[in-house]
C-alpha cells in the first residue's frame, strides 16, 4: 500500500510506503507470540490516522522534508517496539506525539542548530495591536487584528511558526496546529504545565511580530492601507 501525506497545500513528492510498511512489518516479526496479529492491527489502528499530523508536526520541527520523513519512520519504529507499554484507552496521539518530540530532541536536534530566522526576542506586548493602529488600520474594523489575520492562510500561519526559536516552535506547532490542550502539550513534553503557558505566552508575542513580518512581505499591509485611502478619498 502507498500513502501519500500532502502537507500545507502541496503532496509530498515521491512514495511514503514505508510510513505504513516498515512499523507494520517490523511489529510481525519482532513479537513472535500468539497474538502478534491481533497486536498489529491494533497498533495499526492507532497510527495511521495521525500520520498525517504527525508528518506535519515534523516538517515543523526538523524545518526540512526528508528529515521529516525519517522523524516520523524513527518515531513509528519506536513506538511499535514500545507499543506494550502503551495503556489501552488511553490518549495514544498524546503518548506518540511524545515519542515524535523525545526523538527529534535526542537525534535531529543534534545534527544542526539553526538561528531564528527574525529577531523574536524582544516583542512586547500588544505588538500586533501597536503595529496595526500605525498603519491605520484601526480604521477599518474594530478588530483589526483579525482583520489582518483572515488576509492570511493556514500556510502563512504555519511559515511564521516556523520562524519562531525552538522551545517555542515546538508549543506553537502542538497547540495551534494540532489542537492540543495545554494539559496535552505538558503531557507530550513531559513539562510542567506552567511551563508550556509560559512558551505559549511568550510564542504568542513572538508569533505577533513574525506573521507581521510576513504580512508586509506578501503585500497584505499595503493593500489594507490602500484600501483604506480609497475609502477615505471617495
Amino acid at each position: 500500500m502507498t500513502l501519500l501525506l500532502p502537507y500545507a497545500g502541496a503532496a509530498v513528492t515521491g512514495s511514503l510506503h514505508w510510513l505504513w510498511t516498515a512499523p507494520l512489518v517490523l511489529a510481525t516479526t519482532a513479537v513472535r507470540c500468539s497474538d502478534a496479529d491481533r497486536r498489529r492491527r491494533a497498533f495499526e489502528e492507532l497510527l495511521v490516522p495521525l500520520l498525517r499530523s504527525a508528518y506535519g508536526v515534523a516538517v515543523h520541527l526538523t524545518r526540512n522534508s526528508a528529515d521529516a520523513e525519517d522523524l516520523v519512520q524513527d518515531a513509528a519504529l519506536l513506538a511499535c517496539r514500545g507499543f506494550d507499554s502503551f495503556e489501552q484507552g488511553t490518549n495514544f496521539k498524546a503518548w506518540f506525539f511524545r515519542i515524535l518530540t523525545n526523538c527529534f530532541y535526542s537525534k535531529y536536534r543534534k545534527r544542526k542548530r539553526e538561528g531564528t530566522a527574525v529577531d523574536l526576542e524582544d516583542t512586547p506586548e500588544l505588538y500586533l495591536y501597536c503595529q496595526t493602529a500605525a498603519a491605520g488600520l484601526h480604521n477599518q474594523a474594530e478588530d483589526p487584528a483579525a482583520l489582518l489575520l483572515n488576509r492570511l492562510d493556514s500556510e502563512a500561519v504555519a511559515a511564521a511558526i516556523d520562524t519562531l526559536p525552538e522551545e517555542y516552535r515546538v508549543v506553537a506547532t502542538l497547540y495551534f496546529m494540532q489542537d492540543f490542550s495545554y494539559q496535552e502539550v505538558a503531557d507530550v513534553l513531559e513539562v510542567p504545565l506552567g511551563t508550556v503557558r509560559s512558551r505559549l505566552h511568550r510564542g504568542r508575542r513572538m508569533l505577533q511580530k513574525a506573521l507581521w513580518r510576513l504580512a508586509q512581505e506578501r503585500g497584505v499591509i499595503s493593500a489594507l492601507t490602500e484600501g483604506a485611502d480609497h475609502r477615505e478619498g471617495q
